[in-house]
């Protein structure tokens, strides 16, 4: 295996048998070496071999300016993450992630905290990704002796996130947790209150609003209507029915969405069951 570039001292652009390119990593790998020059075997710790050539030459670009460390605890990060998750993710997440801990251990150098505004939506409807976020910091400070908090771990999440699905499936992830989140939002501004996240019932409410902020982002709600249970839920449950009301005038204003009498009828019920005994408890305080 010969040199084809040198990028540093521990990295260099080589071509394996296949003739493809690769990136080869080692300590001293390239010590005194030069283009042509021949690669001690023994020395290769590791090989990354991306999917395009576009992405292999952004990678060697990439390593000039960090640390070969960082590619190598982005690489840990994302084993563990294909092995929980049982799946493969995109090869451009070497690129998004270990440019991300770069910077992020800039920043924690120099004091600069980066506020995740997403953290508490990124716990809530990736919990998942967010365990591996979690995980990740604990290899950074094996790796780096540096703690970083979670804020890092909910951005590491997200680059999980994104290096499961395409652009197009992106935007509709963006779409959903958007819907879930403003629906969560209307009901505790409806009853003034703040919801029990620990509650069976709000685990019960979040999987549905998924459920149905899938359907409708992929276009799948089937009309339909049960006039009576329609009406039963309207007279039952009143002020969890005029809060639907409300989830479904934003659903028609921002995404021009109706919900069907079906739904409505089952998102009242979850909303009467989620906030059950809050107005008890209100009047007690």
């Amino acid at each position: 295996m010969r040199i084809e570039k040198v990028l540093n001292n521990n990295v260099v652009l080589a071509s394996n048998a296949e003739n493809k390119e690769i990136v080869v990593m080692g300590r001293g790998l390239a010590f005194q070496k030069k283009a042509g020059d021949e690669i001690d075997q023994a020395k290769i710790e590791k090989t990354f071999i991306m999917e395009t050539q576009e992405l292999m030459e952004k990678l060697s670009e990439l390593l000039k300016g960090i640390p070969p460390l960082h590619l190598e605890i982005a690489d840990e990060i994302v084993q563990y993450a294909q092995e929980e998750l049982h799946t493969k993710l995109s090869d451009n997440i070497y690129l998004t992630l270990t440019d991300h801990i770069h910077f992020a251990v800039i920043r924690y150098e120099q004091e600069m905290g980066l506020k995740n505004v997403l953290l508490w939506e990124i716990k809530k409807f990736y919990p998942d990704e967010f365990a591996i976020g979690d995980y990740a910091l604990k290899i950074i400070k094996e790796k780096l002796n540096l703690t970083l908090n979670e804020d890092e771990a909910g951005f590491i999440a997200m680059h999980i996130v994104n290096a499961r699905q395409d652009g197009q499936e992106m935007q509709d992830t963006v779409a959903m947790t958007e819907i879930v989140n403003n629906a969560v939002n209307i009901v505790s501004y409806h009853y003034g209150i703040r919801l029990d996240e620990s509650s069976l019932n709000y685990t019960r409410f979040i999987t549905h609003l998924k459920y149905f902020a899938q359907r409708m982002v992929k276009k799948e709600i089937i009309p339909s209507g049960d006039d009576f249970l329609y009406e039963q839920v309207q007279i039952k449950y009143p002020k969890a029915f005029e809060c639907a009301n409300k989830i479904n005038y934003y659903l028609q204003e921002t995404y021009h969405t109706t919900l069907t009498k079906d739904e409505q009828v089952y998102l009242t019920i979850h909303i009467y069951r989620v906030t059950e005994g809050t107005e008890t408890k209100k009047e007690k305080s």
